[in-house]
């Protein structure tokens, strides 16, 4: 047994639901085997078991393992191309990068890189937009799985509009897929994910060999974007004149369901809400993206009040870093822009967006997404440097609140001075 002492903050219950932050300033968080098994003040768990080593992480605050549902494995290295709309980044940034992945070498240079800025960002669980290309998906797979990562991905499944390179036939994209998820779904900490680009470059067809796969491999998520950019919404109705929307383009294949995370859906109808709530499926909201791309404001008043379920997601490389700290502050930002239509955010909004509510759309609320008695020790803990302005704020804090409000407002992956996934520590 290990006991890991410190300042611990997490949402075990909604705050969109009128949940709050549950704060100890001196906790003792006892671990057996990777599993929390006591929780409360040091001075009790201290004394419940005096022969455990003490893990001493004082000085900054121990948060749940970050959950990222929405992200880009190939996209590492073209972070920070800004000045233009979804569609041309794709064409003149994201999808030349992608084709790299062809190359072996290549590929498994990008794996490293991207594993390695998930750990330092604190992440301990994803959902990944893998690769166009099998062998480049095994590559980000076996990173993962020697990382010690909870990493949900798949190979990335188009069949029209796209570089040619990318494209696949319906055929061979199942055989494909079925192949990967034998070698690695649920091995290890992994899962796979069905994943068809958009409904923009995938046919009918390969909507349907999209749908096959997920029936094909029990406990699969499916993950796509929906409804990012206006010229996209557009462009996607007009190739589906038989679908009532952009969202029912996966409705009608049978793709939207209780594991299904669309990405961004940041211009739904209320008819298309209405789908996403009786689906059970989640959003994954990416402010940072929807910023730099310019893509729009995200509507999470209008999710939560027709009862979506919202986490969030960096999508790197449209976003700007693999911090969901920073998503957590950009999400706020947003929502204050958006005025009497926004939906105020607390600290404790953005650390639930950040971790439970990622747990749950991945449907792991049951192993991650607090530190509660019972679930996985995934946390990280945010140290700040000492004499540093993330110290000095944290050590004038008000009260758990606020000290979380200023973790948002300053802490990024230089502050992330130790990450534990299932008790294993990854930094």
């Amino acid at each position: 047994m290990t006991i890991y002492r410190g300042t611990a903050l997490d949402t075990p219950d909604s705050p969109f639901t009128g949940g709050a932050l549950r704060a100890e300033s001196d906790a003792g968080i006892a671990v057996t085997d990777g599993v929390i098994t006591d929780r409360g003040p040091f001075s009790r768990i201290r004394a419940a078991h005096p022969d455990a080593e003490v893990v001493d992480l004082t000085g900054g605050v121990v948060l749940p393992g970050l959950v990222d549902t929405h992200v880009h494995f190939p996209q590492v290295r073209v972070i920070g191309a800004l000045g233009m709309p979804l569609l041309d980044w794709l064409d003149r940034c994201a999808l030349p990068e992608e084709a790299r992945m062809a190359d072996a070498d290549y590929a498994r240079a990008v794996a490293a890189e991207f594993v390695d800025g998930l750990i330092r960002a604190g992440t301990t669980t994803a959902l990944v937009f893998g690769a166009h290309f099998a062998s480049a998906v095994d590559f980000l797979f076996e990173r993962a799985a020697a990382s010690g990562l909870r990493v949900n991905a798949g190979l990335v499944v188009s069949d029209r509009l796209l570089r040619p390179e990318l494209l696949t036939t319906p055929e061979q994209a199942h055989q494909d897929g079925l192949a990967l998820a034998g070698r690695w779904h649920r091995k290890d900490r992994l899962r796979y994910a069905v994943t068809p680009r958009f409904s923009l470059s995938t046919s009918a067809p390969m909507l349907e060999s999209c749908a096959a796969l997920l029936r094909d491999v029990d406990g699969a998520l499916f993950t796509s974007h929906v409804n990012e950019n206006t010229a996209e919404v557009d462009t996607v109705r007009g190739l589906f004149p038989e679908c009532a929307s952009y969202m029912d383009t996966y409705g009608r294949y049978r793709l939207l369901g209780r594991r299904s995370v669309l990405a961004h859906n940041v211009h739904p109808t209320d008819g298309e809400l209405d789908q996403l709530a009786a689906a059970g499926a989640s959003v994954a909201h990416c402010p940072s993206s929807n910023s730099a791309l310019g893509s729009g404001l995200f509507p999470l008043r209008r999710h939560v009040e027709h009862g979506v379920r919202v986490a969030l997601g960096t999508d790197v490389g449209a976003g700007t870093s693999f911090s969901l700290l920073r998503e957590g502050l950009q999400s706020y930002f947003m929502q204050a822009l958006l005025g009497a239509d926004g939906l105020p955010l607390t600290a404790a909004h953005m650390l639930y967006l950040a971790t439970a509510a990622g747990a749950v759309a991945l449907e792991m609320d049951g192993e991650v997404g607090d530190l509660s008695v019972g679930k996985q020790f995934d946390a990280v803990w945010v140290g700040p440097e000492p004499g540093g302005t993330l110290d000095v704020v944290l050590e004038h804090a008000a009260d758990p609140d606020d000290a979380l409000a200023k973790v948002f407002a300053l802490a990024g992956p230089s502050d992330v001075r130790g990450v534990w996934v299932g008790g294993d520590r990854l930094r």
